[in-house]
């Protein structure tokens, strides 16, 4: 590479960096946000908090790169004609084919990221994410002992704690399981404590008071105890993941899938070959999307206010180059046959990126030809 091209290089990386570091702390807030609602209110600890966001942000780097990569092209090119960098270069020689060099070479780097993000650490978080949240399903401390607060867990089914000792015993106990369609049951007991057991989880209440009201008649039976053991097991799920998501599926399960990764995840082969050249398409998409904001920039002369029309025009661009992407994905998720067709936004963008530089490499194209005076017109 020349020195003008590490020179454009370099600034579309530093762009880049920032655009992406900028984009990622904005879906990270948005998600973070949720997160936070979801594990603190029920429990968890702030190392599970930032575990979880931790885990979500490959998938949300995924999504930003391409986008970065965009901007980083479009910020670049205006600065250059801006500066009218892009003029002596063209002064010098340089088509646009030969200026667009360095474009290319930024989108391969952001191409190889993405691919790395796609194809391994992608798949890798989110199977590990999903095993997390398992497992927190299970942490019935977590989700149960909260004191002072009526707890929800499954629908009609209410807990209540006033207190929680440090050796784990449970003060004033309230629980109202009202899930059974012909009685409901209310228990209350002064101390109560949570127990394994090999059939589940139980709680064990001492010196309570279990009030049965019959939905036929609203008749109320009250017995008293001293000691009762509660199954709390159907209110957690199974502990064992029984199957995998097609998102932490790897790529070679995806396009070449077994008929026992078929039976694993319900889902037809068309689907699995989708998502598994998606993921590929969604690099070679980098490169597409940082040749096509650049070339669209390249069209017209320097204007001293700027290029807001090239500007434009390159974000049209881009989202008809995304919708025909998502047009082309539904296509292939309908047929097996056609998981080719997953990599139809490629060519389409290579395409435009081609024509938008052959209309800028003929100024004159678009520029209105003035008419030749005549002698009359010329007379004073």
């Amino acid at each position: 590479m020349t020195r003008f091209d590490r020179y454009v290089l370099s600034q579309l990386l530093m762009l880049f960096g920032l655009f992406s570091l900028i984009l990622v702390m904005v879906y990270w807030v948005n998600r973070a946000v949720v997160l936070f609602d979801q594990l603190i209110a029920n429990g968890q600890s702030a190392g599970v908090f930032f575990e979880f966001t931790a885990l979500t942000l490959p998938n949300v780097i995924r999504l930003v790169l391409p986008i970065s990569a965009f901007a980083a092209s479009l910020y670049v090119a205006n600065r250059l004609s801006s500066e009218s960098e892009l003029l002596v270069a063209k002064a010098a020689g340089h088509s646009p084919y030969r200026l667009a060099r360095p474009v290319l070479a930024f989108g391969v780097i952001v191409a190889l990221m993405v691919a790395l993000l796609t194809h391994f650490l992608v798949p890798l978080s989110i199977a590990r994410l999903a095993e997390r949240e398992a497992e927190i399903s299970q942490n019935i401390t977590a989700r149960l002992l909260n004191e002072g607060q009526f707890l929800h867990p499954t629908d009609g089914f209410t807990f209540y704690i006033r207190e929680v000792t440090p050796a784990g015993e449970l003060k004033d106990v309230f629980l109202n399981d009202a899930r059974g369609d012909t009685e409901h049951v209310t228990y209350t007991a002064r101390q109560a404590l949570l127990v394994r057991h090999e059939s589940g989880p139980k709680l064990v209440m001492f010196d309570g008071m279990a009030q049965t009201l019959n939905v036929a008649d609203n008749r109320l039976s009250v017995t008293r105890f001293e000691d009762f053991a509660y199954s709390i097991a159907t209110l957690i799920g199974s502990d064992e993941r029984t199957a995998r998501g097609v998102k932490e599926l790897s790529t070679r399960e995806l396009v070449a899938p077994s008929q026992a990764v078929l039976d694993e995840v319900g889902l037809p082969l068309a689907r699995l070959l989708s998502e598994g050249h998606g993921r590929s398409q969604q690099a070679l998409l980098a490169i597409v999307a940082a040749l096509v904001g650049f070339a669209a920039m390249m069209i017209g002369s320097f204007n001293r206010f700027g290029l807001w029309r090239q500007i434009i025009g390159a974000l049209v661009a881009i989202i008809l180059l995304k919708s025909a992407d998502n047009a082309f994905a539904d296509m292939a998720r309908s047929d097996p046959g056609l998981w080719l067709v997953s990599y139809g936004a490629t060519p389409l963008g290579i395409a435009m990126t081609l024509i938008l530089l052959w209309i800028s490499d003929k100024p004159m194209l678009f520029k209105r030809r003035h008419k030749p005076e005549t002698d009359a017109e010329q007379k004073p």
